[in-house]
């Protein structure tokens, strides 16, 4: 193999200001259920995760073999609700590549509104590194 890049940062396809969007419906298990049928909606929880794995689909095409990406912040304002059977858009955008971090800034919208906004980051890591580390404070915790 060639020399190994210094910190493993990715590919250098990922640049600032690229974005993507993701399309998905608002099925019953993405929403709340505690205020009854009528009042079933998107799940602030549900969003968030929707979020993430937006982020790391679009994250993926510019990984290399052995790396993956993991979500380490998320800062989101939930700004109105989302019956369920309706389409969200979630668009992304990256705001700034520092080696193995990602910083996205994100809107999720609905047919009639922006419904969620907010400031994501992810981490690019070594799968094995990650298993390694993974194992060492199982042992740690004695499991």
């Amino acid at each position: 193999g060639g020399a190994r890049r210094l910190h493993g940062a990715m590919k250098q396809t990922l640049k600032k200001d690229l974005s993507f969007s993701k399309s998905l419906v608002v099925d019953e298990s993405r929403c709340i259920s505690f205020m009854g049928e009528e009042g079933m909606v998107y799940a602030t929880p549900r969003m968030v995760s929707d979020v993430e794995y937006a982020c790391r689909d679009f994250l993926l095409q510019h990984l290399d073999a052995g790396e993956d990406s993991v979500g380490a912040h998320v800062s989101i304002d939930h700004l109105a609700a989302t019956p369920m059977g309706l389409k969200v858009t979630i668009e992304g955008r990256v705001e700034e590549v520092d080696r193995r971090k990602v910083v996205f800034a994100f809107a999720v919208k609905d047919p009639i509104e922006e419904v969620g906004r907010g400031k994501h980051i992810h981490f690019a890591v070594e799968t094995a590194k990650t298993f390694d580390r993974l194992k060492a404070k199982r042992a740690k915790a004695g499991v």
